[in-house]
C-alpha cells in the first residue's frame, strides 16, 4: 500500500511539473501540424485564394508605407484625408506620366542595344578566357594548384546549358506571371485608397478578434511590428533609390555603356540587403570588362565610392538600428528563405524575420512570466540567512 501510494504521488508530482506540460503542449502542436499536413489537399482552394490576393495586397501595403506618413502629416496639418490622397495621386499619375515619356523610352533603348550586344560580347569573354588559358603564368599556377581546366570548361558548359533550358522552360509560366503582375498593379490603386483612407479602423478591427484580456499585451506587439516593417520598408527603398541615382551619375561620368540599364538593375536588386550589391555589380562587370581594362578600374572605382557613401552616410542616418539583427543573420535568412520560396522569399526575408523575432520574443516573455522556469534561484546561503530562527541573538547591555 505505501509503496502504491508514493508511486501514485511520484507520477502526480510528475504530472504537476511545468516543464512536463510544456512538452506535452509542444507534442499536442506537432500532433496537429502532422494531421494538417495530411489533410493539406482540404485547403487548397484557400491556398488558391491567398495566392490571388497576394501580390497585390503586397504592392499596396508597400505604397502603403512610403505614402501613410505623408498623409498624416497633411491631415496634421488640417488637411483633410481624402482629400491628401487625392492629390497624392495625382502627383503620382504626374510623375509617371513623365517617367514614361522620358525615361522608359531610354530604358528600352539600351536595353534593345544590350541584349544585341550579349552574342558579342558572350564571345569576347570565351576568346578572353581561352587566352587566359595559354597564358604561361596562368599555367604555371594551374600546375601548382592542381586545376583541371577541361573539366572546369565543361562543367561550366553544361551550367550554362542547364540554366538556358531551365530560362527556356519558364517562359511559358512567365507570361502567365506577367499577366497575374499587370491585374494586380491595376488592383493596386484601389486596395491602397481604401489602406489610406480606413487606417485608423484597421487595427479595431483586427483587436475584435482577440479575446478581451489579451487586447492590450496584442496592441502593442501589433504597434510594434508596425514600426519595424515601415521602418525597413521606407529606409531599405530610399537607400536603393540613392545607390541607384548615385551610380548612374557615375557611370555617366565615366561614360560606361549602358549606364542607365545597370543603374536600374543596381537599384532593384540593392533592395536585397548584402547579396543584392555583389548580385548588381556583375552585369556592370562584364561590361567595363568587355569595354576596355582602363573602364573595368574606372567602374570599380566608382562602384567602391558608392558603397562607402552608402554604408557610412545614407544607411546609418535612413536606416538607423532599428532592425538590430546582425549581418550574418540576415544572410542567412536570405539564402533559407530563398530556397524555400524563391524570389518572393528573398524580397520578404527580412521583413518576415522581423515579424517573426517580435512575435517570438513576446512569446518568450510570456512563457517565462507564466512558468517561473527562468526565475533566478535564490543561493542557499543567503536563503539560510534569510530564514527566520525563531531565536533573538542576544545584544551587549553596557
Amino acid at each position: 500500500m505505501q509503496s502504491s501510494s508514493k508511486l501514485s504521488e511520484g507520477i502526480k508530482g510528475l504530472i504537476d511539473r511545468k516543464f512536463v506540460l510544456f512538452l506535452v503542449v509542444i507534442l499536442l502542436i506537432g500532433l496537429n501540424i502532422f494531421i494538417l499536413d495530411k489533410i493539406s489537399y482540404v485547403f487548397h482552394p484557400l491556398t488558391v485564394v491567398l495566392e490571388t490576393v497576394f501580390l497585390p495586397f503586397l504592392l499596396a501595403g508597400v505604397a502603403y508605407y512610403l505614402l501613410n506618413p505623408i498623409v498624416d502629416y497633411l491631415e496634421h496639418r488640417k488637411v483633410k484625408r481624402l482629400y491628401s490622397i487625392l492629390g497624392l495621386y495625382l502627383v503620382i499619375i504626374t510623375v509617371l506620366t513623365l517617367v514614361v515619356m522620358k525615361v522608359v523610352p531610354l530604358l528600352s533603348e539600351q536595353i534593345a542595344s544590350l541584349i544585341s550586344q550579349f552574342p558579342t560580347y558572350t564571345q569576347n569573354a570565351q576568346a578572353k578566357f581561352e587566352e587566359l588559358i595559354g597564358n604561361k603564368y596562368f599555367n604555371e599556377l594551374q600546375s601548382m594548384i592542381g586545376i583541371d581546366t577541361a573539366k572546369l570548361t565543361d562543367e561550366f558548359s553544361s551550367r550554362a546549358s542547364t540554366l538556358l533550358s531551365n530560362a527556356w522552360s519558364g517562359i511559358g509560366g512567365l507570361v502567365g506571371r506577367i499577366t497575374e503582375t499587370v491585374l494586380a498593379i491595376i488592383t493596386v490603386p484601389f486596395v491602397l485608397f481604401y489602406l489610406l483612407k480606413d487606417r485608423k479602423k484597421l487595427a479595431p478591427f483586427v483587436l475584435g478578434f482577440v479575446p478581451t484580456k489579451l487586447r492590450g499585451r496584442s496592441f502593442g506587439v501589433m504597434l510594434e511590428m508596425n514600426h519595424q516593417i515601415s521602418s525597413y520598408i521606407r529606409g531599405q527603398i530610399i537607400v536603393s533609390a540613392c545607390i541607384g541615382v548615385l551610380l548612374y551619375i557615375g557611370y555617366l561620368i565615366i561614360g560606361l555603356d549602358y549606364s542607365l540599364v545597370l543603374a536600374v538593375i543596381a537599384a532593384c536588386t540593392s533592395i536585397v540587403p548584402y547579396l543584392g550589391p555583389a548580385i548588381a555589380i556583375t552585369p556592370a562587370l562584364i561590361v567595363a570588362m568587355m569595354t576596355s581594362p582602363i573602364m573595368l578600374v574606372k567602374m570599380i572605382v566608382i562602384w567602391t565610392i558608392v558603397q562607402l557613401i552608402e554604408g557610412k552616410f545614407i544607411s546609418p542616418q535612413i536606416m538607423g538600428k532599428t532592425m538590430r539583427v546582425h549581418p550574418i543573420t540576415i544572410i542567412f535568412v536570405i539564402i533559407a528563405a530563398g530556397n524555400l520560396f524563391g524570389m518572393i522569399g528573398i524580397i520578404l526575408a527580412v521583413p518576415g524575420y522581423a515579424i517573426l523575432k517580435v512575435i517570438s520574443t513576446h512569446l518568450f516573455r510570456w512563457f517565462k512570466r507564466r512558468t517561473g522556469l527562468y526565475e533566478e534561484a535564490v543561493p542557499a546561503a543567503d536563503a539560510s540567512h534569510d530564514a527566520p530562527t525563531g531565536e533573538e541573538t542576544p545584544q551587549n547591555a553596557d
